[in-house]
Protein backbone atom coordinates (compact mmCIF):
# COMPACT_ATOMS: atom_id res chain seq x y z
CA UNK A 1 0.00 0.00 0.00
CA UNK A 2 1.40 3.52 -1.10
CA UNK A 3 2.18 5.82 2.15
CA UNK A 4 1.93 9.35 1.00
CA UNK A 5 2.26 12.34 3.47
CA UNK A 6 2.38 16.09 3.64
CA UNK A 7 5.91 16.06 5.41
CA UNK A 8 8.35 13.00 6.56
CA UNK A 9 10.42 14.01 9.39
CA UNK A 10 13.55 12.06 9.56
CA UNK A 11 14.33 11.96 13.30
CA UNK A 12 12.17 12.08 16.41
CA UNK A 13 14.45 13.79 18.62
CA UNK A 14 12.76 17.22 20.32
CA UNK A 15 13.55 18.92 17.18
CA UNK A 16 11.44 16.55 14.92
CA UNK A 17 8.88 16.18 17.44
CA UNK A 18 8.44 20.46 17.95
CA UNK A 19 8.49 20.19 14.25
CA UNK A 20 5.66 17.56 13.79
CA UNK A 21 4.12 19.05 16.67
CA UNK A 22 3.36 22.76 15.32
CA UNK A 23 2.99 20.78 11.71
CA UNK A 24 0.11 18.76 12.76
CA UNK A 25 -2.25 21.04 15.14
CA UNK A 26 -2.66 23.09 11.73
CA UNK A 27 -3.74 19.97 10.12
CA UNK A 28 -0.46 18.89 8.21
CA UNK A 29 -0.15 15.41 7.77
CA UNK A 30 2.76 14.02 8.89
CA UNK A 31 4.93 11.36 9.69
CA UNK A 32 7.93 10.92 12.22
CA UNK A 33 10.50 8.22 11.47
CA UNK A 34 13.48 7.42 13.68
CA UNK A 35 15.68 4.77 13.55
CA UNK A 36 15.59 4.11 17.56
CA UNK A 37 13.16 5.48 20.03
CA UNK A 38 11.88 8.93 20.40
CA UNK A 39 13.82 11.09 21.66
CA UNK A 40 16.55 8.46 23.03
CA UNK A 41 19.75 10.16 21.86
CA UNK A 42 20.83 14.18 22.62
CA UNK A 43 17.17 15.30 23.74
CA UNK A 44 16.66 13.41 26.63
CA UNK A 45 20.45 13.56 27.65
CA UNK A 46 20.31 16.98 28.43
CA UNK A 47 19.69 18.41 31.92
CA UNK A 48 16.94 20.86 30.51
CA UNK A 49 18.64 24.37 30.78
CA UNK A 50 16.58 27.30 29.25
CA UNK A 51 20.18 29.53 29.33
CA UNK A 52 19.47 31.76 26.40
CA UNK A 53 21.73 34.23 28.03
CA UNK A 54 23.72 32.05 30.22
CA UNK A 55 25.11 30.10 27.20
CA UNK A 56 24.95 33.04 24.42
CA UNK A 57 26.99 36.25 25.02
CA UNK A 58 27.30 37.89 21.80
CA UNK A 59 24.34 40.02 20.18
CA UNK A 60 22.94 38.68 17.40
CA UNK A 61 20.65 36.07 15.57
CA UNK A 62 21.38 33.37 17.66
CA UNK A 63 20.74 35.15 20.81
CA UNK A 64 17.67 36.53 19.80
CA UNK A 65 16.28 33.19 18.75
CA UNK A 66 17.32 31.82 21.82
CA UNK A 67 15.34 34.92 23.72
CA UNK A 68 12.76 34.21 21.94
CA UNK A 69 12.79 30.29 22.22
CA UNK A 70 13.23 30.94 26.08
CA UNK A 71 9.72 33.00 26.24
CA UNK A 72 7.88 30.44 23.95
CA UNK A 73 7.84 27.81 26.87
CA UNK A 74 5.81 30.34 29.32
CA UNK A 75 2.84 29.45 26.95
CA UNK A 76 4.02 26.25 25.76
CA UNK A 77 4.33 24.21 29.15
CA UNK A 78 0.54 24.80 29.75
CA UNK A 79 -0.49 23.93 26.17
CA UNK A 80 0.97 20.52 26.42
CA UNK A 81 -0.28 19.98 30.14
CA UNK A 82 -3.53 20.82 28.77
CA UNK A 83 -3.54 18.60 25.83
CA UNK A 84 -1.59 15.74 27.28
CA UNK A 85 -1.75 16.04 30.81
CA UNK A 86 2.46 15.73 31.06
CA UNK A 87 3.60 18.65 33.08
CA UNK A 88 7.21 19.61 31.93
CA UNK A 89 8.56 20.76 34.83
CA UNK A 90 9.01 24.37 34.30
CA UNK A 91 11.16 26.17 36.51
CA UNK A 92 11.50 29.64 36.34
CA UNK A 93 14.47 30.15 39.27
CA UNK A 94 17.09 32.14 37.23
CA UNK A 95 20.38 31.13 36.41
CA UNK A 96 23.97 31.86 38.88
CA UNK A 97 26.55 32.20 36.37
CA UNK A 98 29.34 32.11 38.81
CA UNK A 99 32.69 33.27 38.99
CA UNK A 100 35.60 30.81 41.02
CA UNK A 101 38.48 33.02 40.47
CA UNK A 102 39.06 36.98 40.49
CA UNK A 103 39.50 36.84 36.43
CA UNK A 104 36.12 35.36 35.91
CA UNK A 105 34.30 37.94 38.03
CA UNK A 106 36.01 40.51 36.24
CA UNK A 107 34.95 38.68 32.73
CA UNK A 108 31.45 38.26 34.39
CA UNK A 109 30.76 41.60 35.73
CA UNK A 110 31.81 43.20 31.93
CA UNK A 111 29.80 40.87 30.68
CA UNK A 112 26.63 42.15 33.16
CA UNK A 113 27.22 45.28 31.58
CA UNK A 114 26.79 43.60 28.51
CA UNK A 115 23.78 41.83 28.73
CA UNK A 116 22.21 44.41 30.48
CA UNK A 117 21.78 46.42 26.92
CA UNK A 118 19.01 44.46 26.45
CA UNK A 119 17.97 42.92 29.76
CA UNK A 120 17.75 45.50 32.65
CA UNK A 121 17.22 42.93 35.45
CA UNK A 122 20.54 41.13 34.76
CA UNK A 123 22.74 42.20 37.50
CA UNK A 124 25.92 41.42 39.75
CA UNK A 125 25.87 39.68 43.24
CA UNK A 126 29.12 39.67 45.30
CA UNK A 127 30.51 36.74 47.30
CA UNK A 128 27.76 37.76 50.30
CA UNK A 129 25.00 38.08 47.91
CA UNK A 130 25.56 34.53 46.14
CA UNK A 131 25.38 33.46 49.48
CA UNK A 132 22.11 34.57 50.39
CA UNK A 133 20.13 32.99 47.47
CA UNK A 134 22.15 29.54 47.94
CA UNK A 135 23.87 29.21 51.32
CA UNK A 136 24.80 25.99 50.54
CA UNK A 137 27.70 26.68 47.63
CA UNK A 138 31.08 27.47 48.39
CA UNK A 139 32.06 30.86 50.30
CA UNK A 140 35.45 30.83 48.13
CA UNK A 141 33.07 32.35 44.97
CA UNK A 142 33.94 35.30 43.49
CA UNK A 143 30.50 36.52 42.86
CA UNK A 144 28.01 35.49 40.03
CA UNK A 145 25.78 36.82 37.27
CA UNK A 146 22.30 37.17 37.89
CA UNK A 147 20.16 35.58 35.04
CA UNK A 148 16.67 35.54 36.77
CA UNK A 149 14.81 34.93 33.29
CA UNK A 150 16.95 31.78 32.65
CA UNK A 151 15.20 28.35 33.44
CA UNK A 152 14.61 25.06 33.24
CA UNK A 153 12.60 21.98 32.17
CA UNK A 154 12.71 18.35 32.40
CA UNK A 155 13.99 17.03 29.20
CA UNK A 156 12.20 13.63 29.20
CA UNK A 157 9.11 15.31 29.85
CA UNK A 158 9.36 17.73 26.99
CA UNK A 159 9.82 14.78 24.24
CA UNK A 160 6.98 12.72 26.16
CA UNK A 161 4.68 15.78 25.90
CA UNK A 162 5.16 16.66 22.20
CA UNK A 163 5.32 13.02 21.47
CA UNK A 164 1.28 12.76 23.11
CA UNK A 165 0.66 15.92 21.48
CA UNK A 166 1.51 15.31 17.94
CA UNK A 167 -0.35 11.86 18.30
CA UNK A 168 -3.03 13.87 19.47
CA UNK A 169 -2.91 15.54 16.25
CA UNK A 170 -2.67 12.90 14.19
CA UNK A 171 1.17 12.26 13.13
CA UNK A 172 2.61 8.77 12.42
CA UNK A 173 5.47 7.68 13.82
CA UNK A 174 7.48 4.90 12.62
CA UNK A 175 9.97 4.02 15.55
CA UNK A 176 13.27 1.80 15.07
CA UNK A 177 12.85 2.15 11.43
CA UNK A 178 16.10 3.08 9.24
CA UNK A 179 15.87 5.22 6.67
CA UNK A 180 18.14 4.19 4.50
CA UNK A 181 18.26 6.51 1.35
CA UNK A 182 16.43 9.99 0.52
CA UNK A 183 14.37 9.92 -2.49
CA UNK A 184 15.40 12.44 -4.76
CA UNK A 185 14.80 13.37 -8.45
CA UNK A 186 15.14 16.02 -11.06
CA UNK A 187 16.83 17.88 -7.74
CA UNK A 188 13.33 17.40 -5.84
CA UNK A 189 12.96 15.28 -2.31
CA UNK A 190 10.25 13.02 -2.80
CA UNK A 191 10.72 10.53 0.06
CA UNK A 192 12.43 7.95 2.18
CA UNK A 193 13.11 4.72 1.56
CA UNK A 194 12.66 2.36 4.61
CA UNK A 195 13.99 -1.21 4.67
CA UNK A 196 13.44 -1.50 0.81
CA UNK A 197 10.02 0.15 0.72
CA UNK A 198 9.04 3.73 -0.09
CA UNK A 199 7.42 6.29 1.90
CA UNK A 200 6.91 9.40 -0.37
CA UNK A 201 6.03 12.81 0.98
CA UNK A 202 5.56 16.76 -0.35
CA UNK A 203 8.51 17.16 1.97
CA UNK A 204 11.46 15.79 3.80
CA UNK A 205 13.06 17.44 7.20
CA UNK A 206 16.00 15.90 8.34
CA UNK A 207 16.24 16.56 12.15
CA UNK A 208 18.67 13.96 12.72
CA UNK A 209 21.11 16.05 15.34
CA UNK A 210 24.50 14.33 15.40
CA UNK A 211 23.88 12.10 12.64
CA UNK A 212 22.84 15.07 10.04
CA UNK A 213 25.55 14.53 7.48
CA UNK A 214 25.29 11.66 6.86
CA UNK A 215 21.83 12.40 4.93
CA UNK A 216 23.60 15.21 2.80
CA UNK A 217 26.51 13.46 1.86
CA UNK A 218 25.33 13.79 -1.88
CA UNK A 219 24.20 17.27 -2.06
CA UNK A 220 25.66 20.38 -2.91
CA UNK A 221 26.27 22.22 -1.10
CA UNK A 222 26.82 19.65 2.26
CA UNK A 223 26.69 20.82 5.76
CA UNK A 224 29.36 19.79 8.36
CA UNK A 225 27.48 18.46 12.02
CA UNK A 226 29.21 16.80 14.19
CA UNK A 227 29.24 14.75 17.85
CA UNK A 228 29.98 16.43 21.02
CA UNK A 229 29.91 13.63 23.49
CA UNK A 230 28.91 15.25 26.93
CA UNK A 231 28.75 13.23 29.91
CA UNK A 232 26.96 14.12 33.11
CA UNK A 233 25.23 12.48 36.59
CA UNK A 234 22.30 12.45 38.72
CA UNK A 235 22.67 12.70 42.63
CA UNK A 236 19.71 12.97 44.72
CA UNK A 237 20.64 14.42 48.52
CA UNK A 238 17.86 14.10 51.43
CA UNK A 239 17.29 17.64 51.73
CA UNK A 240 17.25 20.49 49.12
CA UNK A 241 20.61 21.66 48.53
CA UNK A 242 19.59 24.49 45.82
CA UNK A 243 17.35 26.40 44.29
CA UNK A 244 18.75 28.01 41.28
CA UNK A 245 20.95 26.46 38.56
CA UNK A 246 24.54 27.27 38.33
CA UNK A 247 26.45 27.45 35.66
CA UNK A 248 30.18 28.23 34.76
CA UNK A 249 31.96 29.87 32.12
CA UNK A 250 33.39 26.74 30.94
CA UNK A 251 30.10 24.94 30.74
CA UNK A 252 30.00 23.44 33.68
CA UNK A 253 26.24 23.21 35.56
CA UNK A 254 24.46 22.04 38.42
CA UNK A 255 20.39 21.95 37.95
CA UNK A 256 18.25 21.08 40.83
CA UNK A 257 15.01 19.18 40.23
CA UNK A 258 12.71 17.42 41.91
CA UNK A 259 12.45 15.31 44.96
CA UNK A 260 15.94 16.74 45.56
CA UNK A 261 18.09 15.57 42.74
CA UNK A 262 20.48 17.60 40.92
CA UNK A 263 21.92 16.99 37.13
CA UNK A 264 25.48 17.70 37.07
CA UNK A 265 27.23 18.17 33.78
CA UNK A 266 28.76 18.13 31.46
CA UNK A 267 31.78 17.06 29.91
CA UNK A 268 32.67 18.18 26.24
CA UNK A 269 34.39 15.68 23.93
CA UNK A 270 34.27 16.43 20.01
CA UNK A 271 34.20 14.19 17.23
CA UNK A 272 33.10 10.82 19.48
CA UNK A 273 30.48 9.31 18.23
CA UNK A 274 30.06 6.64 21.21
CA UNK A 275 28.08 6.77 24.34
CA UNK A 276 30.24 5.36 27.04
CA UNK A 277 30.61 7.13 30.23
CA UNK A 278 34.63 7.16 31.71
CA UNK A 279 35.73 7.03 34.84
CA UNK A 280 37.64 10.34 34.26
CA UNK A 281 34.50 11.84 33.14
CA UNK A 282 32.76 10.95 36.20
CA UNK A 283 35.53 12.27 38.40
CA UNK A 284 36.17 15.37 36.54
CA UNK A 285 32.46 16.24 37.37
CA UNK A 286 32.57 15.13 40.75
CA UNK A 287 35.67 16.94 41.75
CA UNK A 288 33.81 20.22 40.42
CA UNK A 289 30.47 19.73 41.61
CA UNK A 290 32.07 19.85 45.01
CA UNK A 291 34.40 22.93 44.77
CA UNK A 292 31.56 24.60 44.25
CA UNK A 293 28.61 22.56 46.40
CA UNK A 294 30.71 20.99 48.96
CA UNK A 295 27.71 19.52 50.60
CA UNK A 296 26.91 17.39 47.52
CA UNK A 297 29.63 15.08 48.85
CA UNK A 298 27.05 13.50 51.03
CA UNK A 299 24.57 13.14 48.36
CA UNK A 300 23.73 9.79 46.87
CA UNK A 301 24.69 9.05 42.65
CA UNK A 302 21.90 7.55 41.58
CA UNK A 303 22.38 7.93 37.73
CA UNK A 304 24.65 8.45 34.85
CA UNK A 305 24.90 8.84 30.97
CA UNK A 306 26.23 10.52 28.10
CA UNK A 307 24.71 12.11 24.97
CA UNK A 308 26.17 13.29 21.44
CA UNK A 309 25.35 16.75 21.07
CA UNK A 310 25.19 18.18 17.30
CA UNK A 311 27.26 20.88 16.82
CA UNK A 312 28.42 22.79 13.88
CA UNK A 313 31.65 24.34 12.43
CA UNK A 314 29.90 28.53 13.48
CA UNK A 315 27.77 27.51 16.07
CA UNK A 316 25.12 28.20 14.68
CA UNK A 317 22.23 26.03 13.85
CA UNK A 318 21.21 25.37 10.08
CA UNK A 319 17.42 25.76 9.69
CA UNK A 320 16.31 26.36 6.18
CA UNK A 321 15.87 24.34 2.79
CA UNK A 322 18.46 23.11 0.99
CA UNK A 323 19.43 25.61 -1.89
CA UNK A 324 19.49 22.86 -4.68
CA UNK A 325 17.53 20.06 -3.66
CA UNK A 326 13.93 21.39 -3.37
CA UNK A 327 11.40 20.17 -0.70
CA UNK A 328 14.00 19.04 1.09
CA UNK A 329 14.37 20.65 4.69
CA UNK A 330 17.18 21.23 7.50
CA UNK A 331 16.73 21.41 11.56
CA UNK A 332 20.00 20.28 13.17
CA UNK A 333 23.18 21.32 14.81
CA UNK A 334 21.41 23.18 18.01
CA UNK A 335 24.91 21.88 19.88
CA UNK A 336 24.30 22.46 23.85
CA UNK A 337 20.34 24.71 23.53
CA UNK A 338 18.41 22.17 21.06
CA UNK A 339 16.01 22.02 24.76
CA UNK A 340 16.33 25.59 24.69
CA UNK A 341 15.39 26.04 21.14
CA UNK A 342 12.78 23.42 20.52
CA UNK A 343 10.00 25.24 20.15
CA UNK A 344 10.91 27.98 18.73
CA UNK A 345 12.45 25.85 16.00
CA UNK A 346 9.32 24.27 15.72
CA UNK A 347 7.27 26.71 15.23
CA UNK A 348 9.97 28.77 12.63
CA UNK A 349 10.15 25.26 10.97
CA UNK A 350 6.24 24.57 10.51
CA UNK A 351 5.61 28.35 9.21
CA UNK A 352 8.74 27.78 6.87
CA UNK A 353 7.49 24.51 5.65
CA UNK A 354 3.96 25.42 5.06
CA UNK A 355 3.92 29.20 3.86
CA UNK A 356 7.77 29.67 3.08
CA UNK A 357 7.68 32.76 6.12
CA UNK A 358 10.59 33.15 7.71
CA UNK A 359 12.18 35.84 9.34
CA UNK A 360 14.80 37.16 6.74
CA UNK A 361 17.32 37.47 9.86
CA UNK A 362 17.01 34.12 11.00
CA UNK A 363 16.76 32.52 6.96
CA UNK A 364 20.06 34.42 6.18
CA UNK A 365 21.59 33.79 9.30
CA UNK A 366 21.07 30.07 9.82
CA UNK A 367 20.73 28.78 6.20
CA UNK A 368 22.31 25.87 4.90
CA UNK A 369 24.44 27.70 1.90
CA UNK A 370 25.95 30.14 4.86
CA UNK A 371 29.12 28.06 4.69
CA UNK A 372 29.93 26.41 1.57
CA UNK A 373 31.39 23.21 2.29
CA UNK A 374 31.58 19.76 2.06
CA UNK A 375 31.27 17.15 4.73
CA UNK A 376 34.74 16.37 6.34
Amino acid sequence: MKRNYDVIIVGGGVIGCSIAYHLSKSGVKVAVIEKQTIGCEASCAAAGILGAQAEIDEEGPLLEFALEGRERFKELAGELKSITGVDIELVQEGVLKTATTELEAITLQNKVKQHRRWDQNVSWLNQNDVLQYEPQLSPTLHGAMYIPNDGQIMPRKLVEAFHKGCIYYGVDFYEETNVQKLLISEYKAYGVEIEGEAIYGDKIVIATGAYANQFLKECSPSVNVFPVKGECLCVQSEKPLLSKTIFLEEGFYLVPKSNHRIFIGATKLPHVFQKKVSIRGVASLIAKAEQLLPSIKEASLIDYWAGLRPQTDDGYPYLGEHPTVKSLFMACGHFRNGILLSAITGEVMASLIKDNQMNPVYRKAFSIERLDQTVR
